[in-house]
């Protein structure tokens, strides 16, 4: 029998990198075949382990192209186009062995759009994106636990993603921010879209329908996200408000929620007002049942807003502030975080601010002076014990209008229609559907259910979607009971035309015609 020395004996993957290098398909074959018939062999581990020995030659080509980037020579315009082609096969390495790999990443807590805003820079020091507009709306304070390199690399290939989808040229926006209490990160494009056919296939290896494309930049995103506890998908154009044109192609990453708090974790209160004397008047009043932090002015809340550490179950501020109004802070509060709740107080009361407080989203309005100290204590009870949380995201375009008069009721159905919503006339307190509509417009002179029980209905009926209620007069009562309800606007029902009334619904919904 003939023992082979250890030093003579040949390595399967010695032998395939060989067959690779010489252009022997044969030998390749040959050397996979020994490979996959190993013990312990899985392919995607093979395959990993052949593009990790590719890393060594991709890293002395890029070496030598950086430093002959330093002289001056007839090609030097070209090497950063030839380096960016090196990295991009740097990535393809990356993902690929990203995918085969088992191992769990180290983790820790991260300033989300701080990675962000470094897989930006990555993104856009490659010659590639020069053509393209990226822009970020990542306010700080939004955290998760996880990997700052993975993290970024989700980023970077869906940044990367976008690029290609719009052959290089074109509109990128991320966004940053939270939904029911969870971190959310969306990347848009406003490039062809994706076809039908490849939605269902979307994240799997090697789907693709670019020529250029290795088809693993999704997959590996959606690899990372899975290592998170996140989830990834394909999100409805109407997922970043307030584009016209909508993007054509935005994807969502929603992280775990934030871990519950402790049973016996107190509440935290935002007191804003430029008198000392309310101020204290709060903290006496509600410093034995929560976490009072005060604020004479909107900037200085706002800092206090932005500051990383536990956030605020309710800000309660003065609307006439030196500086930033109450309305200004309740409108960049709710852009830090849209999951945030406002009460607003005032000394001068008008239906105009009442109006703009329903808008931004406002809990209450309270009246100063106040009446009775221990019933605004009641009302911030109320807020602090009712559980948090956003609007409902239907999986439809259905309006279920509740209306018995018949031109009204065409009038906001046309206004709908122009929103390419599908409105639904009821003349009956039911649902419009098996399933909840994207948004509800009640009437609050409905005869089955007039007044408050109208808002009610409206409640109700919306199951967490947006509604509207319309009234033949407007007046602060009922603008009050409206913004208490939680309603989404307003309206007269006496609006110019249907152009108007489909402005003042695109509003008050977050829809684009």
């Amino acid at each position: 029998m003939l023992f082979i020395p250890m030093t003579e004996r040949t390595n399967p993957l010695d032998a395939l990198l060989r067959a690779v290098e010489t252009g022997d398909l044969k030998a390749a074959r040959a050397a996979a075949e020994t490979l996959s018939q190993g013990p312990g062999s899985n392919p995607m581990q093979l395959a990993a382990e052949v593009l990790h020995e590719l890393r060594q030659p991709l890293l002395g080509i890029k070496g030598y192209l950086q430093m002959l980037g330093e002289d001056d020579g007839p090609h030097r315009p070209t090497l950063p186009l030839i380096l960016a082609q090196v990295e991009r096969m740097e990535q393809i390495v990356a993902d690929f062995t990203r995918l085969a790999s088992n191992r769990p990443a180290p983790k820790e807590r991260l300033v989300l759009p701080q990675h962000v805003q470094e897989a930006l820079a990555t993104f856009l020091r490659n010659p590639e994106s020069a053509k393209c507009s990226v822009e970020v709306d990542a306010p700080p304070g939004v955290e998760i636990h996880g990997n700052a390199r993975l993290i970024e690399q989700l980023v970077l290939n869906l940044l990367n993603n976008a690029r290609d989808a719009m052959g290089g040229r074109g509109r990128i926006k991320v966004v940053v921010g939270r939904e029911l209490g969870a971190p959310v990160l969306f990347v848009a494009d406003w490039g062809p879209g994706i076809a039908p056919e490849l939605r269902e296939r979307l994240f799997q290896p090697y789907v693709t329908s670019r020529q250029r494309g290795s088809g693993l930049g999704l997959a590996v995103c959606r690899r990372i996200a899975e290592e998170h506890g996140a989830t990834i998908e394909l999100a409805p154009p109407t997922a970043i408000p307030g584009e016209n044109p909508p993007p054509a192609t935005v994807f969502r990453v929603r992280f775990p929620p934030e871990a519950a708090p402790a049973v016996n974790r107190r509440k935290r209160l935002l007191i804003v007002d430029d008198e000392s004397i309310i101020r204290s008047i709060f903290r006496d009043l509600m410093g034995k049942e929560c976490e009072v932090v005060e604020a004479e002015t909107a900037e200085e809340a706002l800092a206090q807003l932005r500051a990383v550490g536990p956030r605020f179950d309710l800000i309660v501020t003065d609307k006439n502030l030196p500086g930033l109004s109450g309305l200004e802070l309740a409108q960049e509060a709710r852009r830090l975080d849209p999951s945030s709740r406002v009460m607003i107080m005032t000394g001068y009361p008008s239906l105009v601010t009442a109006q703009q407080a329903l808008e931004l989203g406002v809990v209450d309005y309270l009246l100063k002076p106040f009446d009775d100290i221990r019933q605004v204590r009641e009302k911030i009870r109320e807020v602090l014990q009712a559980p948090g949380g956003g609007r409902t995201v239907a999986q439809n375009k259905r309006v279920d209008i509740y209306e018995d008069n018949p031109l009204t009721a065409k009038a906001v159905s046309d206004a709908l229609q122009q929103l390419g919503m599908d409105p639904q006339i009821l003349t009956e307190p039911v649902p419009g559907g098996t399933e909840p509509p994207a948004a509800v417009v009640v009437s609050w002179d409905f005869g089955p259910a007039r007044g408050t029980a109208a808002v009610e209905l409206g409640k109700a009926m919306a199951k967490g979607a947006p509604f509207v209620v319309l009234v033949e007069h407007l007046s602060m009562e009922i603008t009050l009971e409206a913004l208490r309800a939680g309603c989404a606007a307003c309206l007269p029902k006496l609006l110019s035309d249907a152009r108007a009334l489909s402005r003042e619904l695109s509003r008050a919904l977050k829809v684009s015609p």
